[in-house]
């Protein structure tokens, strides 16, 4: 049993639909997305251990994460609940829905495959931990900082979502020690036994490297029932980059596979 209490924002009626944020992300990443969902389900936003407002813990890999949300599942006591979930997210998703198929209701994955990728994260994380705290006055100051190691506009503004003025001055709500300690395994994805047969769709950014063609005979084989589809002129958050093309899909894919 996890010893992580997820924290969480829910919003919405009808059946069960679960979203899981990616490295660097929060809850609130999803919101237009949500808000878009909520009239036809009860929309759980999750925050995953050492982000957003989730508990801290050193243990980082799939195996513990997809515990974490099964957890959640029982606490809340979701029957059948869709899984939703981007890059990391998409991972543990994935993790939960092999090992556990009978909870899981359907499975989207989001601009991510069921395979290693490079740990290119591991420059950010240590920019991000070498930023001299103590002498940050606002998130421009830190911006400015960041600029040298973190030339994508688009991304720092994305990561500085995590820095939080407190009292005592700016502090990272996400877990970096963390994070730097277990880069490789959160590159990585565990060999399990099984798959999950349940209906699944997998989104890709057309402009995004994560899911290739060399991908589709292992996510074919780990989840049979599945369909890939691409958004053209969309990077690897897509999501965000172009949500109605985004909504269309998944929209066309829970109608065609989820009775309400």
């Amino acid at each position: 049993m996890s010893d992580i209490t997820l924290a969480f924002e829910r919003t919405g009626s009808g059946p069960p639909l679960i979203i899981l944020h990616g490295l660097f992300g929060s809850s609130t990443n999803w919101g237009s997305i949500a808000h878009c969902l909520t009239k036809s389900y009860s929309v759980d936003r999750i925050d995953l251990r050492n982000h957003g407002a989730s508990p801290w813990h050193d243990t980082m890999d799939y195996l513990a994460m997809a515990d974490d949300v099964k957890q959640f599942i029982e606490q809340h006591q979701l029957e059948n609940p869709i899984l939703l979930g981007h890059s990391m997210g998409g991972k543990v998703a994935m993790v939960l829905a092999v090992r556990y198929p009978a909870l899981v209701k359907a499975l989207v994955v989001v601009d991510i495959a069921p395979v290693t990728t490079d740990a290119r994260h591991t420059s950010v994380v240590l920019a991000l931990r070498n930023l001299n705290l103590a002498a940050v006055r606002s998130r421009r100051d830190a911006e400015r900082v960041l600029f040298f190691d973190i030339p994508d506009a688009s991304l720092r503004q994305f990561l500085l979502q995590n820095l939080m003025r407190r009292e005592t001055g700016y502090v990272w709500r996400i877990n970096l020690q963390a994070l730097a300690d277990n880069m490789t395994v959160l590159a990585g994805f565990p060999v399990l036994p099984g798959c999950y047969s349940g209906p699944t769709l997998f989104v890709r950014g057309g402009d995004s490297k994560y899911v290739e063609i060399k991908h589709e005979p292992v996510i074919r084989k780990m989840f049979p029932g599945s369909a890939i589809r691409t958004i053209a002129r969309a990077g690897h958050w897509l999501h965000a980059e172009k949500p109605q093309e985004f909504l269309c899909e998944l929209e066309a894919f829970l109608g065609s596979n989820i009775t309400n």
